[in-house]
């Protein structure tokens, strides 16, 4: 057994990457338990108020159920990248636009990526409703190769998951866009050594199974403790 914090989480999530995303910049250890949705542990179901991941149990305190909360209860415990102190503007800014993005640009990626789910809603509608979004961040990349300055802050991989999911929907869609910024900054987190860091494949949790360790040591791989 571990004394580490435990983390619910689901590799392809979008919300669960930006919270590994996170916890591997401050460099945080915890226990990662693979969550399969379709059959959700019951100790899962225990931990978590909502039912969904990412979900992270401080053990011996409250447990937070949101991901931008984990951001920031990581990054506040330890921010050795300055995640929090953009180059550019102020923490109140950067979380300004994550609400932004977390609210208008998903739900129309959720109408567009999943329209069968929504009768009411045109999928090339929500494709344009979301676009549209991308294209001020597009402007926002003119100056500066991330969203607050010269150097990747909180708002940059809180939303790289998300447009990561919005450009896999129709990726030669998304290729043919007159992105050439937003492309490259989508395309430098795919490639890189943090992103291949927080995407190994897990194998599900299940009560019993000995402790994974998510390590910021070495992220690359998952330890058995």
């Amino acid at each position: 057994m571990t004394t580490l914090p435990i983390l619910y989480s689901f590799r392809r999530c979008p919300y669960a990457m930006r919270a590994r995303l996170a916890l591997l910049s401050a460099g945080l250890d915890v226990e990662l338990r693979e969550v399969l949705l379709r059959d959700k542990a019951p100790e899962f179901l225990a931990a978590s108020p909502s039912g969904t991941v990412p979900c992270l149990d401080p053990r011996g305190a409250t447990v937070i159920d949101e991901s931008l909360d984990i951001m920031l209860w990581a990054l506040r415990q330890a921010d050795p990248e300055g995640w929090l102190t953009p180059d550019e503007g102020t923490l109140e800014e950067m979380l300004a636009l994550i609400e932004k993005l977390d609210g208008d640009f998903k739900r129309h990626l959720d109408r567009y990526k999943y329209d069968t789910r929504y009768p009411d809603a045109s999928s090339e509608g929500e494709r344009a409703a979301a676009a549209a979004i991308l294209s001020d961040l597009e402007k926002r990349l003119t100056n500066r190769p991330w969203l607050f300055g010269h150097s990747a802050s909180l708002a940059d991989y809180a939303f790289l998951p998300f447009l990561r999911q919005f450009a896999n929907v129709d990726r030669d869609w998304f290729d043919a866009e007159d992105w050439p910024r937003l492309k490259a900054w989508l395309r430098a987190f795919e490639h890189s050594e943090r992103f291949a860091s927080i995407m190994p494949k897990y194998q599900t949790w299940k009560a019993g199974d000995p402790p994974m360790i998510f390590s910021a040591a070495a992220p690359a791989k998952i330890t058995k403790a």
